[in-house]
């Protein structure tokens, strides 16, 4: 994948309000790039503070691997200190940016 489409896909990330999330798959719909590759930017984003990589989750709504020490529980945490409920590790579609 091209640098630009990669800086396109972190620069999306920045457009996700505090409540909402999206999911490999609407980012594949969205860029045409195969959720992997979504996967892929989102594991090598170097700047996690600015780009919200933790504000995408899988297209069943799960809670998915979260590249930091304490994996899926600090990616819980983020999701729900934006307001983000969890229930049974997943998120309501109603929290869905598209």
């Amino acid at each position: 994948m091209n640098t630009e489409l990669k800086s396109q896909i972190l620069t999306f990330l920045q457009t996700i309000p505090k409540e909402k999330v999206s999911t490999y798959k609407l980012i594949w719909d969205r860029f045409w790039v195969h959720p992997r590759a979504v996967a892929s930017v989102m594991r090598c984003n170097k700047d996690p503070l600015t780009y919200s990589c933790y504000k995408v989750v899988t297209h069943s709504w799960k809670i998915s691997w979260y590249n930091t020490k304490r994996w899926v529980e600090e990616k819980i945490e983020k999701l729900e200190k934006d307001g983000i409920e969890i229930i049974n590790g997943k998120v309501d579609k109603k929290y869905f940016y598209i």
